[in-house]
């Protein structure tokens, strides 16, 4: 009986772990797939990654050297990467920090960001996703990009 128990207090550890685990791993799925779509030059893929009313935005320089955000159009995005050779646009992440509670997860994420195998710039990607229907979006998206102070 003891070890029956054990068994089922074992199983029950397991199920609540991988439940525990997997939103984690969707929205992570969710934003290697974008990624994985970039390099692919994939435009049906990258729009499946997206909410419909998606806002994108890059914090930046102008030319005067005063900081900026620039709001960019998720569609003109997917145009643009649809149109690049595969291959050209290759930006490596990693997944740092990963926060959930429901259907709101938040990702940060430092990158590097390669064209073909040229070094291009770096920064961090901050990400607002939403599960609908069991399917985690990417809802808003902003990034830094700089080329000093990268780690290669």
């Amino acid at each position: 009986m003891k070890k029956l128990f054990l068994l089922f207090a074992v199983i029950f550890c397991s199920i609540n772990n991988i439940q525990a685990q997997s939103a984690e791993d969707s929205i992570k799925a969710t934003i290697r797939k974008m990624f994985f779509a970039m390099i692919e030059s994939d435009g049906v893929m990258l729009q499946d990654c997206f909410t419909e009313n998606a806002i994108m935005q890059t914090i930046t320089t102008n030319k005067e050297g005063k900081l900026i955000v620039r709001n960019d159009s998720v569609a003109a995005f997917i145009r643009q990467v649809s149109n690049m050779p595969k291959g050209l646009a290759d930006e490596r992440i990693v997944f740092d920090v990963v926060k959930v509670d429901g259907p709101l997860a938040s990702v940060w994420t430092p990158y590097l960001f390669y064209r073909r195998a040229d070094f291009s710039h770096c920064g961090v990607n901050s990400f607002q996703l939403v599960r609908n229907n069991d399917k985690w979006r990417i809802q808003y998206l902003i990034d830094t990009r700089r080329k000093t102070g990268c780690k290669e």
